[in-house]
């Protein structure tokens, strides 16, 4: 295994946040509403986990160094995670399991149904993540794993639905999502090595 302990270091700071924040809610230090809070920074944390494993690509081209690459799929696989707990965490403290409650949420709340979606499209880049699927799909693997921006989108308006009032936080996520699909384009993806070579015969010549 290559870079293993940039892996595990990876591995040790996304498995830390979630405990650390179930502890402040069993120590009933996340407010009045603590099962609240941590649904909601469950749902923020998978929309960043998603928004680095987007860079990942981008900052080996970038960079050169291959360690990034290295633990996309880790990350996008602790992304899938995080939804899972955002998921059982709603549903154990919003809905308290109440499941006869779920279509008076979808009628009060229709973000609900943008955020299933965008779990439907994670669990399918989840499920097909592994060496065997890229093999059995072949070029249609790559097609099915650029829905990984689609779910970007997906996510970024199931933020916007539920702050709507404060802008600030969700327009940086915007920002960054933009900026990640902007270097995903043709045109940009081709010039960035170009530059970078140049830059690094420069560095050379200096």
């Amino acid at each position: 295994m290559r870079y293993p302990f940039w892996r595990i270091g990876v591995f040790v700071v996304v498995l830390v946040w979630p405990l650390l924040w179930l502890y402040q809610a069993w120590e009933d230090v996340l407010g009045p509403d603590p099962g609240k809070v941590l649904v909601d920074r469950l749902g923020l944390g998978a929309l960043v986990l998603l928004l680095v494993t987007l860079s990942m690509a981008p900052l080996q081209r970038l960079t050169g160094w291959a360690g990034w690459n290295a633990v996309r799929r880790q990350l996008g696989l602790w992304c899938f995670a995080y939804v899972l707990l955002h998921l059982g965490s709603y549903c154990a403290f919003i809905l308290g399991f109440d499941w006869s409650q779920l279509g008076v949420e979808l009628r009060k709340r229709p973000y609900i149904i943008v955020g299933a979606l965008g779990f439907l499209g994670l669990l399918a880049l989840a499920v097909t993540s592994n060496r065997y699927s890229q093999r059995r799909l072949g070029a249609r693997w790559k097609k099915l794993h650029r829905l990984a921006y689609v779910i970007l989108g997906l996510g970024l308006l199931h933020m916007l639905w539920i702050v709507r009032a404060d802008l600030k936080e969700w327009v940086i996520y915007a920002s960054i999502g933009a900026l990640l699909l902007m270097l995903r384009l043709p045109p940009v993806a081709r010039r960035i090595p170009r530059l970078m070579a140049k830059k690094a015969s420069s560095a050379k010549k200096a």
